[in-house]
């Protein structure tokens, strides 16, 4: 499938081209399901103290949150290919609203956990923000477009640990209880993203050609999709699973940290709810910049060295995470805690972005089944993490041994490797795109036709 109108420039004031309201719209829609996926987190200290949790179950739940997206965001992806973006998250964003609404029915641990599992759904979400956009903009500025919707979608993360504290503390002004004011505080985002669900479908197309099925209606793509042979072409290639597993030493520790921040300040350096709420919300609060930094320096380390300049870019991002992390895990400061913690989420942050600067190119005819397979890689690594954290080990050596194995891991990005005719493709179709032409015939021999 070839896209005509990529856009080759990102203009935060258009609204109204196709490609920019993909943009705005894959951002929001992110933003809102990070928002109900992370909300109950800042809540724990006071749904432990409610539901009378162990560290056990405390670590189940994080394990929880995680673990389904997994699985999802390998079906995304193949739905994504198979109907569109558009359909795909809009189904998503009204289907994932019900548990973050209905979570106020739990009672125990039990029901708790339920709801934990089917709200973990909705973290399938990335993947989707992550196709709609590498469809819509040109190979020179994909990786800025990518890590900026992605990265200020998780904003959601950090501004979640903020405000649902303060949602909660507005409730029990009010005159509810605690056991009350949680569950209603997670009603709001519930409602933000089923709206959301509605106005994406109303607004935002699957590609700036048209829609998947407009495309397949005029014989612009198969009316067969081929989301099946593109999933099973995807798993054959190794640069996929290398990056499956990088990207869980990355965004598996965003997820990680944004998991267990709020109760690792409460408890170890022994700080209030909402004071705790706001030094978590720090750290996802760097998703304004960081994330798209990472994709921004791709960008222009293709420039210069190509798609092999871009995995380079990913290897000292991901070195240098692991280091800051084992850092972090050192300091018993508050002050230098805190400090330590923004070094890591930057690193993190960036090797993020510049993941999802690289997919694009790794199998453009596969590119639904790359995002979901190399997405759930992020999930796989959290819930790893998670079963580190429930144990007896300390959290502090808990954050020390992921900070080694994410130094371990950085090796793999040399299994990323680019031959030289797809390095020339991807520099033509850059001059294509900006000079407004379509190069049909550069698409790499064997390659798969929609």
């Amino acid at each position: 499938m070839n896209i005509l109108n990529k856009a080759t420039r990102i203009r935060l004031n258009d609204f109204s081209s196709p490609s920019m309201r993909a943009f705005h719209m894959t951002w929001m829609a992110f933003f809102l399901c990070f928002f109900g996926w992370f909300g109950l987190a800042p809540l724990m200290p006071v749904i432990r103290q409610e539901l009378h949790l162990t560290k056990a179950q405390i670590g189940n739940l994080t394990i929880a949150s995680v673990a389904i997206t997994v699985l999802v965001r390998l079906l995304i992806g193949w739905l994504c290919d198979h109907i569109g973006p558009r359909r795909a998250y809009t189904w998503l964003l009204i289907l994932g609203s019900l548990p973050v609404m209905a979570v106020g029915l739990a009672h125990d641990y039990t029901t708790f956990l339920i709801f934990r599992v089917a709200i973990g759904a909705i973290g399938a979400s990335f993947v989707v923000t992550q196709y709609h956009t590498s469809v819509m903009f040109a190979p020179n500025i994909v990786g800025t477009a990518n890590a900026t919707t992605a990265g200020w979608g998780n904003l959601g993360g950090g501004v979640t640990q903020m405000v649902m504290p303060l949602l909660f503390a507005g409730f029990i002004s009010l005159g509810f209880s605690k056991a009350i004011g949680w569950r209603l505080a997670m009603f709001v985002p519930g409602v933000m993203m089923l709206l959301a669900g509605i106005a994406y479908y109303k607004l935002t197309k699957d590609t700036a050609d048209g829609d998947f099925k407009e495309l397949r209606a005029r014989g612009a793509m198969s009316t067969k999709s081929n989301a099946g042979g593109a999933f099973a072409m995807a798993c054959r290639d190794p640069r996929v699973w290398a990056l499956f597993v990088i990207y869980g030493a990355c965004f598996g520790m965003e997820l990680t940290i944004d998991n267990i921040a709020a109760l690792y300040f409460t408890d170890y350096f022994h700080l209030a709810l909402t004071a705790a709420g706001i030094v978590a919300g720090s750290f996802g609060m760097m998703n304004l910049f960081a994330r798209a930094l990472g994709g921004m320096v791709s960008d222009r380390f293709h420039q210069k060295w190509g798609l092999r300049g871009r995995a380079m870019l990913l290897g000292v991002t991901i070195c240098a995470e692991g280091l800051a992390l084992m850092l972090f895990s050192q300091m018993r400061l508050l002050p230098f805690a805190i400090a330590a913690m923004m070094l890591t989420g930057l690193f993190i942050k960036m090797s993020n972005g510049a993941t999802y600067a690289l997919v694009p190119f790794v199998n453009k005819k596969a590119l639904g089944a790359v995002a979901g397979i190399v997405g759930a890689g992020g999930n796989v690594g959290s819930v790893l993490a998670g079963f580190l954290f429930k144990g007896a080990m300390p959290w502090t050596q808990v954050l020390l041994v992921l900070g080694a194995t994410v130094c371990v891991v950085s090796v793999l990005v040399f299994g990323v490797r680019f031959s030289e005719q797809e390095e020339e493709v991807a520099q033509a179709e850059i001059d294509a795109r900006l000079a407004s032409v379509l190069a049909p015939s550069l698409e790499p021999a064997g390659a798969m036709s929609d």
